[in-house]
C-alpha cells in the first residue's frame, strides 16, 4: 500500500520584528537589499544614502553628493557599485568600498524617481518625472545616455529589468514592456496611476500597483489578468509592492501603517502587518530568505519568519 505524500508545510510568513534601525537620514523615502540580501540600502531625506548590516542593524558607510533627497538605489551583482537617483535631477554611481562618486549622470529634466542595474551592471536604467527611462552606460565617460525612451505621457515611477526585458509603470496608467532584444514594446492598460511595477521570480508575470488602492498580477505574454488583491489603502502616496522569494505571496505598503500580504493562487488575505500608525512608505523581500524590510518615518524595520533567538544569550551575557 502506498502512503499519501505528506502535506507540503505553508510557506512562511515575515511577521516577526527581529529589529528596528533608526536611520538618522531624515525621512526613508526607499528601502533596499542588495544583491544577496546582506545589506540593506537607505534613501533619506537628508541628501544621503546609508549602508547597513542586515544581521546586526550597524551602520557600515554613509554615501553623501545628490543635492536633495534619494528617492531609490540599486547595488551591482557583486557588490562593487551602487547607483542612486534624486530630486536633484541626477543619478549617481557610486564605489562601494570608498564612497566615493563614479559617475554623476545629469540629463532628466525633472526628479528622478527610480534606478536599476541591469544584471551585468553594465547599464543603469533611470526613470524620472520627465516621463522618460534613460540608459546609462557605466563604463563609457560618455554623459548623455546611450538610449532614451519617452513613450509615458506622464510621469515614470517605476523601473525593472531582467535579461533584457525592461518593465515600466507609469502615472499615465500603463505598464510597458520593452522587449530590448526585438525591439518591441508591449502596453497594459490600467486606468490608475502605477506606482511600482515587478516581475515575478519566474519571470512569467508582471506585478503592478496603483493609486486605486489595488495590486494587479498579469500574464506577462497575454496581459492577462490572473489576479487581484485589495484592503491596504494607496490613494495618494508612491508606495512599494513585491513578490515573496519563491513567489508565493504578494506584497504591498499600505498608508494605514500595515504592510499587507496575499497568497496569490486564492488572493486571500495571509497577513496584515503592524509596522506603526504612519504610511509605510517602502518595502523589499530579500532575494533568497524569509526577511521582509520596510520602512516608516525616519526608521527601517527587519521582519523575519522567526523570532531572533539571541535574545536569552545576549541578556545573560551582560
Amino acid at each position: 500500500m502506498s502512503f499519501p505524500l505528506p502535506k507540503p508545510e505553508a510557506p512562511q510568513l515575515p511577521q516577526h520584528l527581529l529589529r528596528t534601525i533608526d536611520c538618522q537620514q531624515g525621512a526613508v523615502r526607499a528601502v533596499r537589499f542588495n544583491a544577496d540580501g546582506n545589506y540593506v540600502l537607505s534613501c533619506g531625506s537628508d541628501k544621503s544614502l546609508k549602508l547597513w548590516s542586515v544581521s546586526r542593524g550597524t551602520l557600515l558607510k554613509t554615501y553623501s553628493g545628490h543635492g536633495y533627497e534619494v528617492l531609490d538605489a540599486d547595488g551591482s551583482f557583486d557588490n562593487s557599485q551602487i547607483c542612486t537617483c534624486s530630486s536633484d535631477k541626477t543619478v549617481i554611481l557610486w564605489d562601494v568600498a570608498t564612497g566615493q562618486v563614479t559617475r554623476k549622470l545629469r540629463g532628466h529634466a525633472g526628479k528622478v524617481n527610480c534606478v536599476q542595474f541591469n544584471e551585468e551592471a553594465t547599464v543603469i536604467l533611470s526613470g524620472s518625472i520627465d516621463g522618460s527611462v534613460r540608459c546609462w552606460d557605466t563604463r563609457s565617460r560618455r554623459f548623455e545616455p546611450i538610449q532614451v525612451l519617452d513613450e509615458a505621457s506622464d510621469s515614470v515611477s517605476s523601473v525593472k529589468v531582467i535579461q533584457h526585458e525592461l518593465l515600466t509603470g507609469s502615472v499615465d496608467g500603463r505598464v510597458r514592456r520593452y522587449d530590448l532584444r526585438m525591439g518591441q514594446l508591449h502596453v497594459d492598460f490600467i486606468s490608475s496611476p502605477i506606482t511600482c511595477v515587478c516581475f515575478s521570480q519566474d519571470g512569467q508575470c508582471t506585478l503592478s500597483s496603483s493609486l486605486d488602492s489595488t495590486v494587479r498580477l498579469l500574464d506577462k505574454n497575454t496581459g492577462e489578468m490572473l489576479g487581484e488583491y485589495t484592503g491596504h489603502k494607496m490613494k495618494g502616496y508612491k508606495l512599494d509592492c513585491c513578490l515573496s522569494s519563491k513567489d508565493t505571496h504578494i506584497l504591498s505598503c499600505s498608508e494605514d501603517g500595515h504592510v499587507y500580504c496575499w497568497d496569490l493562487v486564492e488572493g486571500s488575505l495571509s497577513l496584515k502587518l503592524p509596522v506603526g500608525k504612519a504610511v509605510v512608505q517602502s518595502l523589499a523581500f530579500h532575494p533568497t530568505e524569509v526577511c521582509l524590510l520596510t520602512a516608516m518615518e525616519g526608521r527601517v524595520q527587519v521582519w523575519g519568519a522567526e523570532p531572533e533567538e539571541t535574545e536569552e544569550e545576549d541578556a545573560m551575557a551582560t
